[in-house]
């Protein structure tokens, strides 16, 4: 039997390739609102974390799902719910949107 945490971290530059490559993903921000007036990454969504398992039948219907918080703690919570619940492909972005703005996009800012 395979692991189902098996590939469930995913790096920033590898998003990053998966976006300049056109694939189509949902990208999904799971921190508070007040996180995102601070800073977002452009083509994600937020849906906070306590918000996910009423979110689920769109992760169902979803081709591919990176979630991403502050360092990557709460999204790798997050991506290992949606696997129990049979959300296969949900991967977590490791270091989360800190380590997006020092290895991707450095307009977007650190706090």
């Amino acid at each position: 039997m395979s692991d189902p945490l098996e590939d469930i971290e995913i790096t920033p530059a590898q998003v990053r390739e998966r976006m300049e490559h056109g694939e189509s993903f949902m990208f999904v921000d799971v921190r508070e609102p007040w996180e995102r007036e601070t800073a977002a990454i452009a083509g994600s969504v937020l849906i906070p974390m306590g918000e996910i398992a009423a979110h689920l039948g769109e992760f169902e219907d979803a081709n591919g799902i990176v979630l991403y918080c502050h360092h990557g703690m709460r999204s790798l919570d997050a991506a290992a719910w949606l696997r129990a619940q049979g959300v296969a492909g949900a991967q977590s972005m490791t270091g989360g949107i800190d380590r997006w703005s020092i290895e991707v996009d450095s307009s977007v800012p650190r706090y």
